[in-house]
């Protein structure tokens, strides 16, 4: 069985690295809309079993529901990993054999590339590392069994992560998946995704109707 992992932030105290460019309304429906594009991808990918949402916000909460997906609360917000491994235990308790932590923030996710990110995973049969566009960070983990190690987020994470998993005894590979390389933290990261729906790719609905109603992306793209 596989699950997928998804962390997400209240809204309202997201994306604090576009603050000097948006303000908050902004980054807030920003922050709702590619969490809602994510859970749509994942809903359509054939090959996870179940999606959990680690969240403290009952309005993600309910949107993960109404997407089918289970929620668990986190109640201390300690961040990123945190909650990631909070989500790892509880699929790890419900019999999952592999979890695949996925971002909020990547509404170009593609259920293909999903599907054929697990597909690699039974060759593996370890631990998957797919970088951000910088190559530097991670954008997603697919870590089998769920508990063989701890995820460590934020900057230098790609080396660490395959670094932890050798410690650990797991085997690891650096994966690219080009749907998970457009995660949205900085303004430059926002002008990545922007010239990449532009160029016609991903569905991305929500994200694409507000980036176009705020003037971001032309309504026809």
């Amino acid at each position: 069985m596989t699950v997928a992992i998804l962390p997400m932030k209240p809204p309202t105290v997201g994306k604090t690295r576009l603050a000097g460019e948006f303000d908050p309304s902004f980054r807030s429906e920003l922050a709702e809309a590619m969490f809602l594009d994510v859970l749509a991808a994942l809903a359509l990918s054939q090959l996870i079993d179940r999606t959990l949402v680690v969240t403290a916000d009952q309005d993600c909460a309910k949107a993960a529901t109404a997407h089918g997906a289970a929620t668990v609360d986190d109640p201390g917000c300690d961040g990123h990993s945190s909650a990631a491994s909070l989500g790892a235990r509880e699929a790890a308790l419900d019999g999952a054999e592999r979890v695949l932590l996925v971002p909020g923030d990547c509404p170009a996710l593609d259920p293909a590339e999903v599907d054929s990110l697990i597909g690699e995973a039974d060759r593996v049969a370890g631990c998957l590392v797919v970088p951000d566009r910088h190559g530097t960070g991670t954008n997603a983990l697919l870590i089998c069994p769920p508990l063989a190690m701890a995820p460590s987020f934020g900057p230098g994470s790609h080396r660490r992560h395959l670094a932890l998993a050798a410690g650990a005894g797991v085997r690891a590979e650096s994966v690219a998946v080009p749907s998970l390389a457009f995660d949205v933290d900085t303004p430059e990261d926002l002008e990545s995704l922007i010239e990449h729906l532009r160029d016609g790719h991903a569905a991305a609905p929500r994200t694409r109707s507000l980036l176009a109603r705020t003037g971001r992306l032309p309504a026809h793209a």
